[in-house]
């Protein structure tokens, strides 16, 4: 797995669907969700989230 959200503490704000450079994040139902398959790992959305909810 690439990158880990904590559903918990994300709050849907869409900034680390801005800030991912591969479109590997999409928000489904208030909570982000990562695409493993698209995902380059390389944490440009973790430093966009002001919820901290995304780590790698």
């Amino acid at each position: 797995m690439s990158v880990t959200i904590d559903a918990g503490k994300c709050n849907g704000c869409e900034s680390c669907v801005e800030g991912c450079p591969v479109s590997a994040i999409t928000v489904d139902g208030g909570k982000a969700k990562v695409d493993d398959d698209t995902c380059v790992d390389c944490g440009a959305c973790a430093g966009t989230c002001p919820s901290e909810a995304i780590s790698q």
